[in-house]
């Protein structure tokens, strides 16, 4: 079976998971960057807009998983930057075994015979 090329929305409740982890794997970066990476990454399968990214840029800063700080871009713009937290970092791990466990929930539905 061939895979569709269309472009597609985050999966429900796994934006926080992969922001949190590009910023671990990449270091700080401005808000479109993150939406750049998250594109590149997913192989240009998602489709990120500022009315998904920056709301939850804004609420990881919140929860205390991420901080900002002013930058300059590529652009030489005046940026905010987003860099991961110690308890991001805490948060993470906490993110990524509730993916596993829900795959791990899914893959048995998935595995039923009819």
């Amino acid at each position: 079976m061939k895979r569709e090329e269309k472009k597609s929305d985050v999966p429900y409740g796994t934006l926080d998971l992969l922001i949190l982890k590009s910023l671990e794997a990449m270091g700080p970066m401005h808000g479109y960057r993150v939406a750049r990476r998250l594109e590149q990454v997913s192989g240009n399968l998602l489709t990120m807009n500022q009315g998904s990214v920056y709301p939850a840029l804004v609420r990881l800063e919140q929860n205390g998983w991420i901080s900002t700080s002013w930058g300059v871009s590529e652009t030489n713009r005046r940026v905010k930057v987003y860099a991961l937290t110690k308890s991001g970092r805490s948060q993470l791990a906490v993110e990524i075994e509730r993916w596993r466990l829900a795959n791990e929930l899914v893959d048995r539905f998935l595995a039923m015979s009819s």
